[in-house]
C-alpha cells in the first residue's frame, strides 16, 4: 500500500495577534489535506510563542517589521532568501490588505516562488458579514495548481484552539504563587488594545472607538470583587500597557484588584487564560485568545461587525458580545451595568473542558497544582471531588 509523502505548506500572514489566532483552524485544516505541518511565515515574535509547540506548525520565520525596502530590512531579506529552499511546497497568502501584499510579493519574487504554487485570499472574496475564520477555512479549500491532486479535508472545525504549552502551565502555576494569587478565583480584565498606547502615552479617547473609561474598568473591578468576594481580579497587558492598567488599578481602590508591574507575557498570560473563571476584554488579540483556550469571556465591540469578528471557541466556552455595529460603533456608549449583566450570565466551562483542565493539572504537577487550579477556576469543593 502506498504511503502519501506529507508536504509541508508555507502559510503567509502580517497579521497582528487576533489574526494570528484566527489562522490555527487554516492551519490544522492544512495539515490534515498535506499530511505535514505548515510552514507559517508571519510578523513579529508572538506567532513563535502560539505556534512553536503546535503539531500544525512546523517550524515560525518571522521579522519584525513589515515597512521600508525589502532590500534594507535585513531580517525581511533573510526570511525571503531562506523561502528558496521552499520553491517545492505549496504557497497560502492569507494577506488581504492590499499595501501589505505589496511587500509580500517582492519576497515570493526573490525566493522564486513559481506561480502554480501560489493561492492567494484577495481571489477568494470575503461574503457580506462572513466571520474571518469561516472565510480562512473556504480559503484552504483552495489548491495551488501544481497540487491539484491533492485532496480535500472536510468536518473541520472552524473555531481556533490553542492550549498553553506544559512549561506555559507551570509559569503560571509560579506566577500564581509568587503573587500571592494561588488558590483564589481569578478573574482577568483586558482594557488596552493595539491603539491604547502612543509613542507619548494613553491614545485620546475620542480617537479609539474601543477605549473604555478608566473609571469604568475601576467599576467593574469593584463589582466583580462585590459579587466574588474571594475572587482576584486580574488587569492584563503589555509591559508599555502597565502605565494605563496602573491608572485603572488606583481608580478601583481594592487590595484584590491586581496590576502586574511589567504586564504579562504572552505565554504566561495565555496559561492563566486556560485556568480562569472568566476574562471581561475590549475588541482585541487577547481576547480571541482567551476564547481559543477555553476561558468563559465578555467582549465589548465598538465600530466593528461582531458578526465577522466575535472571538469563538473550539471548547465551547461562552463568549457574550456587547455593542458593535451597526447599533453601539463606541465602546464608550456602554454602561458598567450592562457589562456586570453580562459577565453574571457567563456560564462555567462545558464539565468535559473543566474536567480535561483538572486532569491535565493532576498530571503536570500532583494534587496541589489540581487544587489550585481548580480554586482558580472558582469550581466548588464538592464538585471538584465529583470531577476527579
Amino acid at each position: 500500500m502506498n504511503q502519501r509523502v506529507p508536504i509541508h505548506p508555507v502559510v503567509i500572514r502580517f497579521g497582528r495577534l487576533g489574526d494570528t489566532i484566527l489562522l490555527q483552524p487554516l492551519l490544522h485544516k492544512l495539515r490534515r489535506r498535506y499530511g505535514g505541518a505548515c510552514r507559517l511565515v508571519s510578523l513579529g515574535d508572538s506567532s513563535r510563542t502560539l505556534y512553536e509547540q503546535s503539531d500544525d506548525v512546523l517550524e515560525v520565520r518571522h521579522f519584525d517589521s513589515q515597512y521600508g525596502s525589502l532590500w534594507l530590512n535585513p531580517q525581511r531579506l533573510r526570511v525571503a532568501l531562506s523561502l528558496r529552499s521552499l520553491r517545492g511546497s505549496p504557497f497560502y497568502i492569507c494577506e488581504p490588505d492590499v499595501r501589505t501584499r505589496t511587500k509580500v510579493r517582492p519576497m515570493l519574487a526573490l525566493a522564486d516562488i513559481a506561480p502554480q504554487h501560489c493561492v492567494f485570499i484577495e481571489d477568494t472574496p470575503l461574503r457580506p458579514e462572513e466571520h474571518w475564520a469561516d472565510w480562512l477555512m473556504r480559503f484552504a479549500d483552495e489548491t495551488p495548481a501544481a497540487f491539484y491532486h491533492v485532496p480535500g479535508a472536510t468536518g473541520l472545525s472552524a473555531s481556533p484552539r490553542l492550549e498553553p504549552t506544559l512549561d506555559e502551565q507551570r509559569m503560571a502555576q509560579a506566577w500564581l504563587a509568587e503573587h500571592g494569587l494561588a488558590g483564589r478565583p481569578l478573574v482577568l480584565l483586558q482594557p488596552a488594545n493595539k491603539r491604547t498606547m502612543r509613542w507619548n502615552g494613553v491614545r485620546r479617547a475620542e480617537d479609539d472607538d474601543k477605549s473604555w473609561p478608566v473609571e469604568r474598568w475601576a467599576a467593574l473591578a469593584r463589582a466583580i470583587t462585590a459579587k466574588m468576594p474571594d475572587a482576584s481580579v486580574l488587569l492584563c497587558g503589555s509591559a508599555e500597557e502597565a502605565p494605563y492598567l496602573s491608572a485603572i488599578g488606583a481608580a478601583a481602590g481594592h487590595v484584590r484588584v491586581i496590576v502586574p508591574s511589567r504586564g504579562l507575557p504572552l505565554g504566561l498570560l495565555r496559561a492563566l487564560m486556560q485556568i480562569a473563571h472568566s476574562m471581561v476584554s475590549v475588541d482585541t488579540g487577547p481576547a480571541h485568545l482567551a476564547a481559543a483556550v477555553g476561558c468563559p469571556l465578555v467582549v465589548l465591540f465598538g465600530n466593528r461587525w461582531p458578526s465577522m469578528w466575535t472571538p469563538r471557541s473550539a471548547t465551547g466556552s461562552a463568549v457574550n458580545v456587547i455593542g458593535g455595529l451597526p447599533s453601539v460603533p463606541r465602546v464608550d456608549q456602554i454602561a458598567v451595568d450592562t457589562v456586570v449583566q453580562s459577565w453574571l450570565q457567563l456560564p462555567q466551562r462545558p464539565e468535559h473542558a473543566a474536567r480535561q483542565l483538572v486532569a491535565d493539572a493532576l498530571d503536570a504537577g500532583g494534587w496541589e497544582s489540581c487544587v489550585t487550579v481548580c480554586r482558580t477556576l472558582g469550581i466548588a469543593e464538592p464538585m471538584r471531588a465529583a470531577m476527579l
